[in-house]
């Protein structure tokens, strides 16, 4: 059975994630490090807490103004024994742009930030080249290097999905635990609802692939500790 914390460099061998990785003069705040803080770091604490302890921090508006307003909202939510979804939207407001729910569980993918550094890769293998990057809809998922299985974009937010947009809309970073849709506890028998939110650089490598750089709160000292990627194979 492969280890749990795997590399995230080990099979990043695809040209455009390569292409994406490498920072550019000016840029070098987009290299990780193992000692920056931030929201992964609440996050991966989760485990930890208590059903009643709902840990919300940095909602709202940030102390000073550190956001550029072209940055994107990414949010990584799910149900603690049940399987992590990503949301990608323009704003918190809007219609979130890409929605999929990942092969991968939320404690799982909570011990792998433990690394500090976590790349999720999403690899379409699609020939044709009409739509856009994010259009497409069936996905190799990679988390930080390793294989986790496939996943298809969401046409339509779940019932679950439709009720953690809502209860976040307005929110520009956060992370934490939300009360359940049905009953409006904390717990279920499938544990706590956590989700974490972030605002993202988006960088368009090509018309085959995007990158998503988390943008850490606590300043622009820190690089960023999560990235997404997406790729179309050629």
């Amino acid at each position: 059975m492969p280890p749990i914390h795997s590399s995230p460099y080990f099979q990043m061998d695809n040209p455009a994630i390569l292409s994406l990785l490498r920072p550019t003069p000016g840029e070098k705040h987009r290299k990780p490090t193992s000692s920056s803080g931030g929201l992964l770091r609440m996050f991966k604490l989760f485990p930890m807490l208590t059903s009643g302890c709902k840990m919300v921090a940095l909602l709202g508006r940030p102390r000073r103004p550190m956001l550029k307003d072209s940055a994107t909202t990414g949010t990584i939510f799910g149900y603690r024994k049940g399987r992590v979804c990503l949301a990608i939207q323009d704003d918190p407001h809007s219609v979130p742009i890409f929605v999929i729910e990942l092969p991968m569980l939320t404690s799982l993918l909570q011990k792998e930030m433990a690394s500090d550094i976590v790349r999720i890769a999403l690899e379409s293998e699609t020939k044709t080249h009409k739509k856009k990057v994010l259009e497409e809809f069936v996905w190799a998922v990679l988390c930080n290097g390793r294989k986790m299985g496939y996943s298809i974009r969401r046409k339509q937010l779940s019932d679950d999905e439709l009720h953690v947009m809502q209860l976040l809309r307005g929110v520009s970073m956060g992370a934490g635990v939300l009360p359940s849709p049905n009953d409006k506890e904390t717990v279920t028998a499938d544990g706590e609802l956590t989700y974490m939110r972030a605002r993202f650089e988006r960088v368009v490598g090509s018309k085959d692939s995007e990158a998503f750089y988390m943008i850490n709160p606590d300043g622009a000292a820190s690089g960023p500790e999560l990235s997404i990627f997406f790729v179309r194979s050629n």
